[in-house]
């Protein structure tokens, strides 16, 4: 059993579930697989055999604009509070109720706020005119994000891992049972609730619903992505990215727990156990699928899909027939994070804390430093110039292109 699907079951225990899981027969647990063997002509063989050795030099040159430690993370919790960019603000959130609004170009702290006796269990989301985070005790905190002056606080049904986000009068949270709301941004007021059965045996995590145009985009632990109306929350289409299959609970576990990204007519998604797919984001028709198992994430860059699979091999797909155009196998046993691409280059930490990049057309590996000692599992934040890291003890490193 690989160590990435041992971090995947520990994981799962985190969320809960111990005690069901005693009777399992692990060895069960399904890898990843492509489906077909088919590699594109644009397909790259590059030798980056020694990326881990510590004689490894780096091929690109990066300036670390600043670096600083804000709030205390979330190393105790398998939390991916990813910093986001509301307002013209970089914003950090930890799981100990600390916000801060912080200048992008210096990492200075513009305000901050420490809600106690609160556990933030999301990153910081955000619209209309707003800062939204939510709290594991199944609460939605919204702020002005000019001034940090708190506008309402909002009761759900369950634990927030997802960032809210507000787009057009209209707050969209996704709970850990199932739920999503739609409340007024105004006032925090519920306006409508759509409810799906959570699967007795789920991933830590869920994926953000994401809003484009007057739609609702949300994935689900039962491996559905569902399309829904911004402002009445009525089901537009539904469609399965994965059927659950198999004669154990965690055979059957298909979680979408990484947010769709959405490019003009086309949604692209990532499921466990299931797949990467393109779906039509107007009638949910998929238009191709590869048996690519990731519960990280993907990200969107010129031609091509990039996803961390569960293994841990960084891939790259044609974004309009989702044929491979490399695979990088290097990072395996370092749990590297969902990729992010920045000017041409492919990012992803690691559980060492290494921030790393690759050519976005090649794969090659250009880029290794070392930013903190403790794991990195959030998604570097791409913003207009530069790229920003975030560790799990709270250490946030801002890097740019020389």
């Amino acid at each position: 059993m690989s160590l990435s699907i041992r971090k995947v079951i520990g994981v799962t225990i985190c969320a809960c579930f111990l005690a069901s899981c005693s009777d399992y027969n692990f060895s069960k647990f399904r890898s990843s697989k492509s489906l077909g063997s088919f590699i594109s002509r644009e397909s790259t063989e590059v030798d980056d055999s020694d990326v881990l050795s510590d004689s490894y030099k780096s091929k690109i040159s990066v300036d670390e604009i600043w670096s600083k430690r804000i709030g205390k993370g979330a190393e105790n919790l398998y939390l991916k509070l990813t910093p986001s960019v509301i307002g013209g603000y970089l914003f950090v959130a930890d799981q100990y109720g600390k916000l801060v609004a912080t200048d992008i170009s210096s990492g200075k702290p513009v305000w901050q706020i420490h809600d106690k006796n609160v556990n933030y269990t999301s990153g910081a989301g955000g619209g209309d005119g707003m800062v939204l985070v939510g709290t594991g005790d199944g609460r939605v905190i919204a702020r002005d994000v000019q001034t940090g002056n708190l506008k309402w606080v909002a009761k759900v049904s369950s634990e927030v891992l997802a960032a809210p986000t507000a787009f057009n009068q209209i707050t969209v949270v996704r709970t850990g049972d199932g739920n999503i709301f739609g409340l007024d941004s105004a006032t925090g007021k519920e306006i409508w609730n759509y409810d799906r059965t959570v699967p007795s045996l789920t991933l830590r995590g869920n994926a953000p619903p994401v809003i484009s145009g007057d739609r609702v985009f949300a994935g689900f632990d039962n491996g559905r992505l569902v399309a829904l109306d911004l402002k009445s929350g009525q089901s537009l289409w539904d469609n399965p990215l994965a059927i659950p299959s198999g004669r154990s609970d965690l055979d059957r576990m298909v979680d979408v727990d990484s947010a769709p990204i959405v490019q003009k007519n086309t949604i692209f998604v990532a499921s466990f156990h299931g797949g990467v797919s393109a779906i039509s984001s107007i009638d949910g028709r998929i238009l191709w699928t590869r048996e690519i198992s990731s519960y990280a994430g993907i990200s969107v860059g010129g031609r091509y899909v990039y996803v961390t699979d569960e293994e841990g091999s960084i891939w790259a797909l044609n974004s309009e027939t989702g044929a491979s155009v490399w695979k990088k196998d290097e990072l395996k046993e370092r749990y590297p994070t969902a990729p992010a691409y920045y000017n041409g280059y492919v990012a992803v930490c690691d559980s060492e804390g290494y921030a790393l990049w690759m050519n976005a057309q090649t794969g090659e590996f250009v880029y290794k430093s070392r930013l903190d000692k403790s794991r990195i599992i959030a998604r570097s934040l791409r913003t207009s110039d530069s790229l920003i890291s975030y560790s799990s003890n709270g250490r946030v490193v801002a890097m740019r292109l020389k």
